[in-house]
């Protein structure tokens, strides 16, 4: 298998730029005229580790999701996604995105570290649990938080009951095959450390979601989750790495619908 080309895409998806550049556009639309955003709070000390939360009323209560952006641990940041709050926001659930450091800049596990603390300070923030949601590896990165043990960290156990990962990344010593895993800086104990594949399966419910089109590779990761974690998983016909993410704009979308049928503690 070419783990190079199942893992590369760009290159499955030519249009990438342009869909990424519509993004910005209009996510930044979405910003300016969200009526009910927190926008730059800081829950770390560095400049990226700031999440926007926007809110579906003034009130500001309700259930919360988390939503994590990908790029590969090593690009893009919480403002390229601001509009895909617009589905959940329109069932009454408030999103929040954070950004955080890239590699190389940080390595992996500090990044993970710094999504585990900005998950603790949006819990102390609203006081309620958590869905953990994120594309790509930002899928990979739902998975760690509902491996994380909160308890641990003087958190509610079941802070973060439920994710959805969206063509997440679960099992990452096949990365370190392709040039994805250059700027990563990961060994093979290192990547499977930071695995959600191998780690003990947590308490907390797991839907994994992956494109039609995404190619075996990434099928694969979803599927094998799903098995190990005595979760679900599910592909999305016709969808590839970044049609499915955007489903998450629609209110009306199956992506949605699931988001919102995990947060089965309101």
């Amino acid at each position: 298998m070419n783990l190079q080309a199942e893992y590369d895409n760009g290159a499955k998806v030519p249009e990438y730029p342009a869909i990424v550049a519509g993004w910005v556009r209009d996510a930044a639309a979405f910003r300016e005229s969200h009526p009910h955003a927190e926008l730059g709070l800081a829950y770390g000390p560095t400049p990226r580790q700031a999440m926007d939360v926007f809110w579906p009323g003034a009130a500001r209560v309700g259930r919360v999701a988390l939503f994590i952006h990908g790029g590969y641990w090593q690009r893009l940041d919480r403002s390229v996604f601001s509009h895909f709050a617009r589905g959940l926001l329109a069932h009454g659930v408030a999103v929040a995105m954070p950004s955080y450091d890239l590699c190389p800049q940080v390595s992996m596990a500090e990044l993970v570290e710094q999504v585990r603390q900005a998950a603790g300070f949006l819990h102390r923030r609203t006081g309620g649990r958590l869905l953990a949601t994120g594309h790509s590896a930002g899928g990979h990165l739902t998975a760690m938080l509902l491996a994380t043990d909160w308890a641990a960290r003087g958190l509610p156990a079941d802070m973060v009951p439920a994710g959805l990962p969206i063509s997440g990344l679960f099992d990452l010593p096949p990365l370190l095959h392709t040039t994805v895993a250059d700027p990563l800086g990961l060994d093979e104990a290192e990547a499977r450390r930071l695995s959600p594949l191998f780690l003990p399966r947590p308490a907390g419910r797991i839907h994994a979601v992956v494109g039609g089109a995404e190619g075996v590779e990434y099928t694969r990761q979803s599927r094998s989750i799903a098995e190990a974690w005595g979760g679900t998983w599910e592909s999305l016909p016709g969808h590839n790495h970044f049609t499915i993410a955007a489903e998450l704009i629609n209110p009306d979308s199956p992506l949605v619908a699931r988001a919102v049928g995990l947060m089965s503690w309101h």
